[in-house]
């Protein structure tokens, strides 16, 4: 057991970004097509963060040409360059999935101030 510990502490990201839920988050995210990459932004809300440690992952929400789009990021993953927060929300609750059923401004989470 101590040495899968030891695997997954090496396999982490020495400096995690520190997103809560509700906020606005720019990804950058390593895609590979064929033998090249390229890095690819995706802009969108932190509806929900699951598991711990080398697991952890959070969900995007972004609504792009009308239609719902929402990604599933491993927060410790090699192909995540970058999670840059761009703006704080406030909410309440420790899962906006309520977001999904919502269309406009309703949708909108409040700013912290």
């Amino acid at each position: 057991m101590d040495a899968l510990k030891i695997i997954e502490q090496s396999s982490m990201k020495a400096e995690a970004p520190a997103i809560e839920i509700g906020d606005l988050v720019k990804v950058s995210v390593r895609i590979k097509e064929g033998d090249k990459s390229r890095i690819q932004m995706f802009e969108g809300t932190v509806i929900a963060k699951k598991h711990g440690g080398i697991n952890e992952t959070f969900t995007v929400r972004r609504v792009a040409h009308g239609c719902g789009v929402e990604r599933v990021f491993p927060l410790h993953s090699p192909s995540v360059e970058k999670v840059e927060v761009v703006r704080n929300g406030k909410v309440r609750r420790a899962k906006l999935y309520y977001l999904r059923d919502r269309v406009g401004k309703a949708a909108k989470v409040k700013s912290k101030v």
